[in-house]
């Protein structure tokens, strides 16, 4: 029986997936899995019983990523579950800063007393036009599944989309148009797009990609989309180019003190991904990805450990093993094996720059004897026995 806690109110659709071998517990102290959204985990004692979390979402930075390493414990997300609301949400952001609806709208709420607002409003209308998007630019930066989808979407309205991505996957490639022009220097985006958007996860080397340099680099009357993460723009520098003109809209979904509010500035309130849909296929992929780990050992969309996948185990026995990346693990492993009398069936390694992740099938049960034989050896963070 598996303990599962989660964090955050979790889908039922997703919930409703959990088997007969799995419990929710509201003691996260003694939970086996955790589900999660947004709650920060990082102030957080990891329970020593905890062996693996699951985001319900693609972004993973309210997640201590390397203390979970460190013990052990296998952290997912679920990349592409909720890519089609955000693309919506991206393609609606997009046409907004193109006509001023959002000012049209509050234009009528404030005249709606007025007994000629009809006739005033084909006055007023003019103010609020806006630009058509057919035949404009668009530059996406980062091809994942948010970037290929709205890149698509672009496509199909009409737009001469540039896609940027120095890490693009073989299966993003597979699903982009065609029609996406592909370039390899940022600053092509920069010069020739009426619209970017950016769609990379947020690192050292994102944050703040958004600024006054790049800003510089852009055509005058840009409109910049932030659907990704607040950070990786620098705001205050993104005012500046609305006060001068420079940027014609700063289209985010992170409300915040330093924009909301602010002219030329269209603030939504995190609501890429909050449809009943993207909530409901989250949830459904993270229950799967921590259910085929907790059971078989499989490891798939982990952020923090390698993808790692030998099926169910029809062998007598099937042992974990996290550690470092290190020469001659492989065979200190087998060593423990091989002493003992034990035949090693199957076994697959796997490595993610400083960690590693070997799954070992065995003709005999283990024991806590091989555990402990194991956990000596320098290098293993922990040792698991999953059958």
């Amino acid at each position: 029986m598996f303990k599962i806690n989660c964090l955050n109110p979790i889908s039922k659709v997703g919930l409703d997936n959990l088997t007969a071998d799995y419990q929710l517990t509201e003691d996260v102290k003694e939970a086996e899995g955790i589900l999660v959204r947004s709650a920060s985990m990082h102030e957080m004692e990891l329970p020593d019983g905890l062996l693996a979390v699951a985001r319900a979402g693609a972004g993973v930075n309210n997640i201590p990523l390397d203390k979970c390493a460190e013990k052990g414990i296998v952290v997912f997300n679920t990349p592409g579950a909720n890519a089609n609301g955000v693309k919506e949400l991206v393609i609606a952001g997009m046409l907004l800063a193109a006509r001023d609806v959002v000012g049209g709208i509050e234009w009528v709420k404030a005249s709606k007393e007025d007994e000629n607002i009809a006739k005033n409003a084909e006055k007023e209308k003019k103010n609020f036009a806006g630009t058509e998007i057919l035949g404009k630019k668009l530059g996406v930066i980062g091809l994942g599944a948010i970037g290929v989808k709205v890149a698509n979407a672009a496509v199909s309205l009409g737009m001469e989309v540039y896609g940027y991505d120095p890490y693009l996957s073989v299966n993003a490639a597979w699903s982009l148009s065609r029609s996406v022009k592909h370039v390899f220097n940022l600053d092509d985006i920069y010069a020739e797009c009426d619209y970017i958007t950016v769609h990379v996860p947020l690192l050292d080397s994102t944050k703040g990609m958004i600024n006054k340099e790049s800003i510089g680099k852009m055509k005058d009357g840009v409109t910049i989309l932030n659907f990704a993460r607040d950070l990786l723009a620098d705001e205050e520098d993104v005012l500046e180019a609305l006060k001068s003109g420079k940027v014609a809209h700063y289209v985010s979904d992170f409300p915040n003190p330093t924009t909301a509010g602010q002219k030329g500035c269209i603030v939504i309130p995190h609501l890429g991904a909050s449809t009943e849909e993207s909530e409901d296929n989250c949830a459904q992929m993270a229950v799967a990805e921590m259910m085929d780990y907790l059971e078989n050992g499989n490891i798939k969309n982990s952020v923090n450990y390698p993808a790692c996948d030998m099926g169910v185990c029809s062998k007598t026995g099937r042992v974990a093993v996290f550690h470092k990346n290190i020469a001659n693990m492989i065979t200190k492993f087998t060593a423990v094996f091989g002493e003992k009398g034990i035949n090693i069936s199957d076994m697959t390694n796997k490595s993610r720059g400083e960690v590693a992740y070997t799954l070992l099938d065995i003709e005999d049960a283990a024991n806590a004897e091989i555990v402990d034989a194991l956990q000596q050896i320098e290098g293993v963070f922990k040792v698991r026995i999953v059958k």
